[in-house]
């Protein structure tokens, strides 16, 4: 039998959802290669912005010396964990990265690493990124 406490109850229920999707923000982990430079996670929308635009709007430093087109290898990151949220890897940026210094089988170029979902929780690490001449932030 339905009552008016059983609406009441799937109504709020409805909202509760509604809050819990409405407030999923991913969160992104940038680690470096260079130990004295201090880990930073940012959480928020990211949703269709890329690893370097991230670097950019929260003043963390990673070299782009093509503006972030994929033309080069210096904004080249290890994606450690949460590849599952991004973009897949194209065959002109694996070209690029056998380009970047000490490529791994997690190596991205930042500025294609775009996110594909809210919920995302992505550990970054930036190489040591002092012996490259170019596009400082």
């Amino acid at each position: 039998m339905w009552t008016n406490s059983t609406f009441a109850l799937q109504s709020e229920n409805r909202i509760n959802r509604t809050n819990r999707i409405n407030q999923t923000v991913a969160t992104i982990k940038f680690q470096f290669e260079d130990k004295s430079i201090p880990e930073k996670t940012v959480t928020g929308d990211f949703l269709d912005q890329s690893i370097l635009e991230l670097t950019e709007e929260y003043d963390i430093h990673l070299n782009h010396n093509c503006g972030g087109v994929c033309a080069c290898s210096t904004c080249h990151v290890y994606v450690e964990s949460g590849e599952a949220f991004l973009e897949d890897i194209s065959d002109k940026e694996e070209d690029f990265i056998d380009r970047a210094v000490n490529p791994r089988v997690e190596s991205r170029l930042g500025c294609q690493c775009v996110i594909l979902d809210n919920a995302a929780e992505i550990v970054v690490t930036i190489p040591d990124q002092s012996w490259i001449i170019g596009h400082e932030h």
